[in-house]
């Protein structure tokens, strides 16, 4: 089967490998330009691009594709069997969808109609969902509502994180494409439309969503928090500076009211809605490094209303 691949992040690299491995041929591997990352600003590669260098595949990098008429004579050419959608950030345009016999097959890190959008596995987390999954789809114009092809679940356990969760929906999508492949080869996959009335959505994150609204339960802070790590993480104002929570848990701890800090030792808890507490286990202040909760007592003597 001939394919084209379009993928940029860390999430699609399992699928590009699997693809290999399993001797398909990969036509061209298509993906974001380099972009400045880090201090210095330097061009770096995505790590699709990496890893395509590695398997030595032929790279494609174009700017733009809905008007872009020598990328378009490219893939005409080629003529691939199918195109495969992995996290590539860039709306596929008619022309492609209507290009191979298979279509473009999209692997989505949710259990569709769930969580349709950018931030999958982040909004899973943050939800409170302690079941996701991987879906491969049929693309078609809008977003993320194309026909169900195959899914896979799995667990979201209570330590997981979207750093921790990512990888391992990602080996778990990689597998499943591959069976979805194999499938549309032999004629037994049956393409399933999705119910729209059970959406929900996964916008893309911003540095707002990192607020922390004391007025939530404590569990739900603690979800969010777990949700949106790397990026954008989740703080509030300690003295009219920001100050991060790195990690935190919910704490059977009572009578405290929203954003109150309460020291009992070396313990830092605060207040939250519903009656709940949160105890903060490792917090980091604006311009210094992470510490414990320990240190940041010791460093800084909160009292009850430094939080705002």
């Amino acid at each position: 089967m001939k394919i084209v691949f379009c993928g940029t992040p860390m999430f699609a690299v399992a699928s590009l490998e699997e693809l290999a491995c399993a001797g398909f041929h990969i036509q061209v591997v298509v993906t974001q330009p380099d972009r400045p990352q880090g201090r210095g600003m330097e061009q770096a590669a995505s790590p699709v691009k990496q890893a395509a260098l590695k398997l030595q595949l032929p790279v494609a990098q174009p700017e733009k594709i809905k008007k872009n008429d020598d990328f378009r004579q490219q893939l005409t050419e080629l003529a691939p069997d199918a195109i495969i959608v992995v996290g590539y950030g860039r709306i596929i345009p008619p022309w492609m969808l209507e290009l191979p016999r298979y279509g473009n097959i999209n692997v989505h890190a949710s259990l569709l109609p769930k969580y349709r959008g950018a931030a999958p596995i982040q909004w899973a987390i943050a939800q409170g969902e302690t079941v996701t999954g991987v879906t491969t789809m049929r693309i078609d114009e809008g977003l993320d509502t194309g026909d169900i092809l195959l899914q896979r679940q799995m667990e979201i356990r209570s330590e997981d994180t979207a750093v921790t969760l990512a990888p391992k929906l990602a080996k778990l999508g990689a597998d499943l494409l591959l069976a979805t492949l194999h499938g549309l080869e032999h004629g037994n996959i049956v393409p399933v439309p999705q119910n729209d009335s059970q959406a929900t959505l996964a916008p893309i994150l911003t540095k707002e969503d990192a607020a922390i609204d004391f007025q939530r339960p404590a569990t739900e802070i603690h979800n969010r928090l777990r949700g949106f790590q790397p990026w954008p993480g989740a703080y509030t104002r300690f003295r009219q500076k920001n100050l991060k929570i790195v990690h935190a848990t919910p704490s059977p701890k009572t009578g405290l009211a929203p954003a109150e800090l309460h020291v009992d030792g070396e313990h830092l808890y605060v207040g939250c809605g519903l009656a709940t507490t949160l105890q903060l286990l490792q917090v980091q202040p604006e311009g210094k490094k992470p510490m414990s909760a320990r240190e940041f007592i010791i460093g800084y003597k909160p009292a009850a209303n430094d939080l705002s």
